[in-house]
């Protein structure tokens, strides 16, 4: 099982969430623990430099990369979809 680390940015836009969604959000990271790589991944080509992956939640789209060396998930960022690839 792979540990969590969440980048300032999205800890910060969680914390403003409603309840509601910070759940549904937990709940996705939670399963990324056990699978980093659901059938719902899709590699953001944006990033040249490192391998980042985005999953949906609802409205919302949470953008992590894997280190398998550390087996670490590391979240960039989370964000609605019309903004969060900006």
């Amino acid at each position: 099982m792979f540990s969590l680390k969440f980048s300032n940015n999205a800890a910060k836009f969680i914390k403003k969430l409603e309840q509601k969604f910070k759940d549904r959000i937990e709940k996705k990271t939670n399963e990324l623990q056990k699978v980093p790589f659901p059938r719902d991944s899709v590699r953001v080509e944006k990033y040249k430099d490192y391998k980042v992956f985005r999953v949906r939640v609802g409205q919302f789209r949470i953008l992590y990369s894997v280190d398998f060396n550390e087996k670490l998930i590391i979240i960039i960022d989370v964000g609605k979809r019309s903004n969060i690839y900006d």
